[in-house]
């Protein structure tokens, strides 16, 4: 018998093909936590097949426009979000202009606006008694039926509203693209005699590629998700239609079927990602130079200044204007009923970001610790509920959680002649749930970028000092995981803040929040009263683009390329 063998057969270790397979405790609990988030998506996987009479009536009435409609955004945002990212990452990266770095840190500011805010906002600006037509009759001579002027509350308006406030994301991953790539490539590309725009479109653009597509399915899966934007302008959508057979038909499993429907759309969404992707990925120099700049005078520097200005101006700077007059002349800003409900999405937001950030705490370690494949993959589906749109958790949520309950309160009141009324959908359980199942992704990706920093090393070092284990947490890990737990919990904060489908469905009884409010009185046209909740969402929404802002305008040519990357680890997929 070899050395190897009989040390195998001393200490009981079980061959390596074996263990990888097999979990441990920690592991354990991951794949628990994964089975649990993976709940509402089962659930709604589950009802795909379920006859009900409502969709046979909805194949031949709704389902065609649902379908329709979706595609018609799956093609108009990417090309809005694709043009305007990667133009102003361009220009603000390889471009010397007036005012570029201002724009550096300022093309990321319509972030803090969600879509259905501009929707808000432009619908009363916009409007046949708004202030553009109003002035436009005044200025032409027009009667109150002549002229023409395009209606905002259509489809193409919806598209330029997401377009607006999510070209963000292809802006931030594209600028760290340009930023990694390699100097010498474009120093030849200008000795072979290369203009600026062929530099761009056949060197810079290709190597790119892959982050402009992984920008692009971002915007696209918020684009899916959304409720408020398409539900306001009248756009016939699977999310509407998912509030609409739940609340006018009463119908769960349409819903569910409606949401399953649109479950395909994302992993249809995810697949094309990930084909266009492939194996490519961001190509970096190693040693970060100053890339060469191409300055720009003249027209062209006043073109660049108006190309960047625009989606500020029209995402951001206008509608926050508006809102802020709109406030002040409806005089509700500081209402005891408006900060009532800055208390309730305060106060939900904080829960939803402490119990995300611990839950995300112990699948990263669990990812750590236990090499098992099936713990690894546990945590990698944990994070999978960012793809998948709110209204659909809520669904898949809300059929489980109400059986549950009804159960429960029928054996309790057989039992004991007590009833235990809704436990969960009832209150605000199901809520906390539902945002751990959207925002898993965007504070388990920050947690394990920071833990990264954790080498073993360190905590070989801290063993040779006779620290224990809870000592090594405490003392080392928790001081270096500080400010990525703290980045992590405030964007979920600001994301549970502007989520609208998943609380609308699933909010308690008489339980309003800034989003429900702003979407209520929208929707009853008192689009002035919901300026107010609305200017709180943007105000809130503002705190990580501020931190996000000072990292890219205090980053230094050559590091900056480090830092954005390390700024962009909460961005699902942007790996």
């Amino acid at each position: 018998m070899s050395a190897t063998a009989k040390d195998k057969q001393t200490t009981g270790a079980r061959p390596p093909a074996r263990r990888r397979w097999r979990p441990g405790a920690i592991g354990l609990i991951a794949l628990a936590v994964a089975l649990t988030l993976s709940l509402p998506v089962l659930t709604v996987a589950a009802h795909l097949f379920q006859s009900t009479d409502l969709m046979g009536h909805l194949a031949g009435t709704l389902l065609p426009r649902y379908i329709g409609n979706t595609l018609w955004m799956m093609v108009g945002v990417p090309i809005g979000v694709g043009v305007i990212g990667t133009a102003c990452a361009w220009l603000v990266t390889m471009c010397r202009f007036p005012g570029r770095l201002i724009f550096e840190w300022a093309l990321i500011l319509p972030l803090a606006a969600p879509a259905y805010i501009l929707a808000y906002v432009y619908s009363d600006f916009l409007q046949h008694s708004g202030p553009v037509q109003t002035g436009l009759r005044d200025l032409m001579g027009w009667g109150p039926r002549e002229g023409w002027f395009p209606n905002v509350r259509s489809l193409p308006g919806a598209i330029l509203m997401f377009t607006l406030t999510l070209y963000p994301y292809v802006y931030l991953l594209a600028r760290a693209a340009f930023l990694e790539q390699s100097v010498g490539v474009f120093e030849a590309a200008r000795t072979l005699g290369c203009s600026a725009w062929a530099a761009f479109r056949r060197i810079a653009l290709p190597l790119a590629r892959p982050a402009i597509a992984t920008g692009v399915a971002l915007a696209l899966m918020e684009t899916l998700a959304d409720f408020g934007t398409v539900a306001h302008f009248g756009v016939q959508t699977f999310t509407t239609g998912v509030y609409r057979a739940l609340y006018s038909f009463g119908d769960p499993v349409a819903a569910a079927q409606l949401a399953s429907m649109l479950l395909g759309f994302v992993f249809l969404l995810l697949a094309l990602e990930r084909a266009t992707r492939g194996r490519r990925g961001f190509q970096s120099t190693g040693t970060y130079k100053i890339l060469p700049g191409y300055r720009l005078t003249g027209w062209r520097a006043a073109a660049a200044f108006a190309a960047c200005l625009a989606p500020i101006a029209l995402g951001f700077l206008l509608p926050a204007g508006l809102m802020i007059a709109m406030a002040l002349e409806a005089g509700n800003l500081f209402e005891a009923r408006t900060l009532e409900l800055v208390w309730n999405s305060f106060s939900l937001a904080a829960i939803a970001a402490v119990a995300a950030v611990l839950t995300a705490l112990v699948l990263a370690y669990a990812n750590r610790l236990d090499r098992s494949k099936l713990a690894r993959g546990a945590v990698r589906v944990s994070g999978l509920g960012y793809a998948v749109p709110g209204s659909v958790i809520a669904v898949g949520l809300l059929i489980p959680l109400g059986g549950f309950d009804n159960w429960l309160d029928g054996h309790m009141r057989d039992l004991f002649g007590i009833s235990t009324g809704l436990i969960f959908t009832g209150g605000i359980a199901a809520l906390i749930y539902a945002y751990l199942v959207r925002f898993m992704a965007v504070a388990l990706q920050t947690v394990e970028a920071g833990l990264t920093k954790v080498t073993p090393s360190m905590d070989d070092a801290s063993r040779t000092l006779g620290r224990g284990p809870w000592r090594t947490v405490k003392e080392v890990h928790a001081p270096i995981l500080s400010t990525s737990l703290l980045t992590a919990g405030l964007i979920v904060f600001v994301d549970v803040m502007k989520e609208l489908p998943a609380t609308l469905i699933l909010r308690p009884f008489d339980f309003n929040t800034l989003a429900i409010t702003a979407y209520n009185l929208a929707s009853d046209e008192r689009l002035m009263l919901s300026a107010a909740p609305s200017l709180m969402i943007v105000l809130v929404g503002l705190l990580p683009i501020i931190v996000i802002s000072r990292r890219i305008a205090a980053a230094r040519p050559g590091a900056a390329a480090k830092r954005t990357r390390r700024g962009l680890r909460f961005l699902p997929f942007a790996r």
